[in-house]
């Protein structure tokens, strides 16, 4: 067969992409094809990005061309997971949600759950459609923090298919583990079964139409990380820290794992949650108990986007274990703190997003 750049298409038009069940090339994952006497340069992208699934799609490349045109063919490929900007146009699941975004933090104590159900009753507060999967397998908190405990999903019939319908609360769907265990019973499953019923919140279930979609992700980085960017298309994840320097050196490892070239999942911002101290007798003083605008300045040293500062008040926790998220108090220091940070993330979701649209036109090898 002569190298030609429809022929060697046409090879690549029998190679699948396993999780997206189509083609590379009808998929538009081909880019960069160039074709120089006896040398091919091309990249692919995968919607996997782990190791093994780009090894597995190089290797497939590799085998296939030189099967068409000669073991002579000089080959240099690149396989990449897909860009985040251009993982909506290959949704396979949660097609209907506009906006799927991730809340981690390297350590866990930081306050992330809490964060996570504020930031949501904040969204819907403000008009939003929106959905959490309490991923934090280990210790799910979502149906305390919005009084749901023993509350059970139900199921529903969607085009004849059987899905699971979330729990709803203030008006916000809620899937969390904690739903399908007995709430004083420890979960101990290995990586591989905690990281399928994460998936199973995203594949079986109905969500419907939602503006945003959080994602309480447990402290760390590891396998239910990896999981879930290898299951879901993240639009952007916010990292939770808390001032002092042992969070922020953990806050650091989460950012440089969302930025991995692997992983590839843009940080919308910092959060500091426990940036002050104020007692309720002496509600304009302030206390920097772990210490003063340490979240802030890792933002600013890694150039991601600080999204603000969240006092810690008893009012919060308080809020927290009756099932009434903070946010939903009126006017109240710690509701107009929440209130402001949704404002600010919204903006920058959007700015995040506008940032992407040109890369949408762009047109890729076939």
């Amino acid at each position: 067969m002569e190298l030609t750049r429809e022929s060697v298409l046409e090879v690549l038009g029998a190679i699948m992409e396993p999780d997206l069940k189509k083609d590379i090339v009808s998929a538009n994952l081909v880019e960069a094809l160039v074709i120089n006497d006896s040398k091919l340069t091309l990249k692919v992208f995968v919607s996997n990005p782990a190791m093994h699934a780009r090894k597995r799609m190089t290797e497939a490349l590799s085998f296939n061309l030189k099967r068409a045109f000669g073991d002579q063919l000089q080959l240099e490929i690149e396989v990449a997971g897909i860009p985040a900007e251009a993982k909506s146009a290959h949704r396979k699941i949660l097609p209907k949600v506009k906006n799927i975004i991730a809340v981690a933090s390297g350590k866990g104590g930081v306050g992330k759950s809490t964060v996570t159900a504020n930031l949501a009753g904040g969204l819907a507060k403000a008009g939003f459609r929106v959905g959490i999967v309490d991923a934090d397998i280990y210790g799910p908190s979502m149906p305390t923090m919005f009084d749901v405990v023993g509350e059970k999903p139900t199921m529903i019939d969607v085009e004849g298919k059987p899905m699971i319908s979330p729990v709803i609360s203030y008006g916000i769907k809620i899937l969390s583990i904690g739903f399908f265990t007995e709430q004083d019973n420890a979960v101990v499953w290995r990586g591989p079964m905690a990281s399928k019923a994460l998936t199973q919140m995203f594949t079986d279930a109905y969500w419907g139409d939602l503006d945003y979609l959080l994602i309480d992700l447990p402290p760390g980085t590891g396998d239910i990380h990896l999981s879930l960017v290898q299951t879901v298309p993240l639009d952007g994840v916010v990292i939770v820290s808390t001032p002092q320097e042992v969070a922020l050196a953990d806050a650091r490892k989460g950012v440089n794992m969302f930025q991995m070239e692997s992983i590839n999942v843009p940080v919308i911002g910092i959060i500091e949650n426990m940036a002050w101290f104020t007692p309720a007798e002496l509600p304009d003083n302030r206390y920097y108990i772990f210490g003063r605008d340490g979240a802030k300045n890792l933002a600013h040293g890694m150039n991601v986007p600080f999204l603000g500062h969240i006092p810690l008040v008893q009012g919060v926790r308080e809020a927290g274990d009756i099932g009434k998220p903070a946010v939903f108090q009126d006017n109240t220091p710690t509701s107009n703190a929440f209130e402001e940070l949704v404002g600010i993330f919204v903006e920058e979701v959007k700015t995040l997003k506008s940032k992407k649209e040109p890369s949408k036109n762009t047109e890729h090898a076939n």
